[in-house]
């Protein structure tokens, strides 16, 4: 992958030099001291197809690619925009929404022709992708969603209900319906956090021998997930479950359940689909995980651009599109690779 960490500073020095992350495709760089006429005019600007253009420079702008699910993210797009004939660069705001701001000002300055952003809150990230619009440049999202419609072109989202029921009953079943069992919660900013939680607590309160003993924030990461599932062990050293709303904290809880010696006798639930989650899946070690299907939402994410930047329309019947999601568990893991089912 070509994204690189490098110092905030350095960050924004660089930022949007086509030639920094994207493939070359024989265009001049975008000149950030001349912008398009898009990056002058109002909030109209926007909405006008750019017409029989050359592909020039989009932003990709992810959250944090030492997740293997945004590294894939960031991949899938690089390598769908490079096909289409794009140059780009990436950067990554690592849920920050100050971070986020600075890189969709310096798109701005620099007049890209569009950004593909996985966004930083849903309520955080509203004035940004509106700051884009009004200097007529289109946002499309993937992976999580704003709080409003109308701003982006298109929110393309895994369908998080439909994969939080699919898991759960896994969950349950597993627990032979019974039992007591923990919940590790995502990112509070990010709207898939609260859909995940409660599309589990819809499918556990039916069963009554089921019991949700403690909740923690472990923010999407594994580090944190292993610090409160510590925690956890030593307030519930008997649970019986733990149900999490990502595979990166699913795989902190199989790690601190290792340690504590009690691995064997605890079911553990992921969500992403990752390759880690599917190697658990297929040792026993997490009864299943539940496939997000990110590389065909950043692949649509970047087609839909490129059809508006040519057209003016994305192809998509509705701005906010859901995909829905797979099961995975002992009986198709093996077909699972790099979030791709075989």
């Amino acid at each position: 992958m070509k994204y690189m960490k490098k110092s905030a500073a350095l960050l924004m020095a660089l930022a949007l030099v086509a030639t920094a992350c994207g493939g070359d495709n024989g265009e001049e760089p975008v000149d950030s001291d001349e912008p398009t006429d898009e990056a002058t005019e109002d909030e109209d600007a926007a909405e006008a197809p750019a017409g029989d253009h050359v592909p020039g420079t989009i932003a990709i702008i992810t959250v944090d690619p030492s997740n293997p699910y945004w590294s894939t993210q960031v991949d899938v797009a690089e390598e769908t925009a490079a096909a289409l004939g794009y140059d780009f660069v990436t950067n990554a705001h690592v849920n920050d929404p100050d971070a986020q701001n600075q890189f969709i000002d310096a798109a701005i300055s620099a007049g890209v022709q569009a950004i593909i952003l996985d966004p930083a809150g849903a309520e955080e990230s509203v004035g940004a992708v509106q700051k884009a619009l009004d200097a007529g440049i289109p946002s499309f999202l993937v992976n999580a969603e704003l709080a409003e419609q109308d701003i982006a072109k298109s929110q393309i989202v895994s369908n998080n209900a439909q994969g939080g029921t699919l898991g759960a009953e896994a969950f349950a079943e597993a627990m032979n319906y019974e039992g007591t069992y923990v919940e590790l919660f995502g990112n509070p900013t990010d709207n898939n956090a609260p859909v995940r939680s409660d599309a589990y607590a819809g499918v556990l309160s039916q069963y009554p021998d089921m019991e949700l003993l403690q909740q923690e924030t472990a923010n999407w990461d594994r580090v944190q997930g292993k610090e409160q599932m510590d925690r956890l062990i030593q307030a519930h050293p008997n649970m019986d479950g733990v149900i999490s709303g990502n595979d990166e904290m699913a795989l902190g809880a199989i790690e601190a359940l290792r340690e504590a010696g009690m691995l064997d006798d605890v079911i553990v639930l992921g969500f992403d689909g990752n390759d880690d989650a599917a190697a658990a899946v297929a040792a026993g070690e997490m009864v299943a995980t539940v496939l997000q299907p990110i590389v065909r939402a950043t692949e649509l994410a970047v087609e839909q651009m490129d059809n508006y930047l040519r057209t003016g329309e994305t192809g998509a019947d509705t701005e906010k599109q859901a995909i829905d999601c797979t099961l995975i568990t002992s009986d198709n893991v093996a077909n699972l690779s790099a979030f791709r089912l075989q």
